[in-house]
């Protein structure tokens, strides 16, 4: 795997932990709706997320898929298998998508 590649994953892992914190807390409090942190390749990216907690469940079932802001896709890298008014899914491929299921904090179904 290419540096730049292992570099992606990690970025957009770290924010996908963000959001698996969020998540956790949402449920604790029984709320059905997200205000999460795009997981986009950009480590700077603050930008926010609405979804809904069975959207958030969907992207999680694949350890390679994650939710950008829309515009925040990287081709190279991803390609667009989902979308909604506030963001989109998008799958890794190759490498990075490897790498993000290794780094996935949820257990591979």
């Amino acid at each position: 795997m290419r540096s730049d590649e292992l570099h992606t994953a990690k970025t957009e892992s770290r924010f996908r932990d963000v959001n698996e914190r969020i998540a956790e807390t949402a449920e604790e409090l029984g709320t059905t709706d997200l205000a999460l942190v795009c997981e986009c390749a950009d480590a700077g990216c603050g930008q926010r997320i609405e979804a809904t907690v069975d959207d958030y469940e969907e992207v999680r079932a694949d350890g390679a898929q994650f939710l950008v802001a829309a515009g925040h896709e990287v081709p190279e890298h991803e390609r667009v298998i989902g979308s909604r008014p506030s963001f989109r899914i998008v799958e890794k491929l190759r490498g990075v998508g490897a790498m993000a299921r290794r780094l996935s904090p949820r257990p591979a179904r």
